[in-house]
């Protein structure tokens, strides 16, 4: 069996080493272009689908140039990218840095229209749309945090291009805070807790009067103050309903469609 003295494993430790210079180093293929060719074929990327090769070069354009116009642009389209690439954490981050770096940028209303975006799809991956998951069914958080967004949008640059869609998009973002909360109510019923039903559904009056879904808040109330055999109540509350939906189709067993309302348009 061989055997090593301290001073060959020293010697054979020196070669090791030095043989890594040896090793022919990387090369930056990118090292000799300016920054109208690295935009150019980051953009490149971006049109072909490849957006971490893009994410790169974007970040090496702002990195060697990092004044003037191609970097601030580098540092939208890392945002559209991480959007794109399913990657909503990331985007929302690029979008927050954009707009603390560039506050009165032509193009900050973009960058607050794209961070609302990544936040209203945040958890809108593959799978959720192949199973028609209602997205009342989820954490309402993403969906308030992309209504304030949108919302600032809107307060800070009525005129944008953008506005007009992210108004509906909070309309549509009410709704679903709206269902979220008939959805809990809904719940609390089915499991005999209808005081709690009660009192969900009718903070669901309360804070959204005017979304659709307040047809089935009343209806939970009626059926929950009956359940508790409180009759005046339950009779106010079908009066109501019946006043302000006299076609309810709840009267009718409820909606026939599987499909939950609120389906993106």
């Amino acid at each position: 069996m061989a055997r090593f003295t301290l001073g060959s494993l020293a010697v054979i430790g020196a070669l090791l080493l030095g043989g890594c210079g040896l090793l022919p180093e990387q090369i930056d293929e990118t090292a000799g272009w300016n920054a109208q060719k690295l935009y150019s074929e980051a953009k490149n990327y971006m049109a072909e689908g490849s957006y971490e090769q893009a994410i790169k070069l974007f970040e090496k354009l702002e990195a060697r140039f990092p004044y003037g116009r191609y970097a601030q642009q580098a540092q939208i389209e890392v945002a559209y990218a991480h959007y794109k690439s399913y990657e909503p954490a990331l985007a929302i981050a690029a979008a927050d840095r954009f707009i603390k770096l560039h506050p009165n940028h032509p193009n900050a209303d973009y960058m607050y229209y794209l961070k609302g975006l990544a936040t209203f799809n945040e958890d809108l991956g593959l799978l959720a749309g192949l199973s028609n998951q209602d997205l009342s069914e989820r954490d309402p958080k993403a969906a308030q945090e992309s209504f304030d967004t949108f919302g600032q949008l809107v307060n800070r640059f009525p005129s944008s291009r953008y506005a007009e869609d992210s108004r509906q998009r909070m309309q549509y973002l009410v709704n679903s805070l709206a269902q979220h909360e008939v959805h809990v109510a809904r719940y609390y019923y089915k499991r005999g807790a209808y005081v709690a039903a009660i009192n969900r559904a009718q903070a669901t009056i309360k804070t959204y009067p005017n979304a659709p879904a307040t047809e089935e808040a009343l209806f939970v109330l009626v059926k929950s103050y009956d359940a508790l055999g409180m009759s005046d109540l339950r009779d106010d509350a079908e009066r109501v309903m019946r006043k302000n939906f006299p076609n309810s189709v709840y009267y009718a067993g409820g909606p026939k469609d599987g499909r939950p309302w609120w389906q993106l348009w």
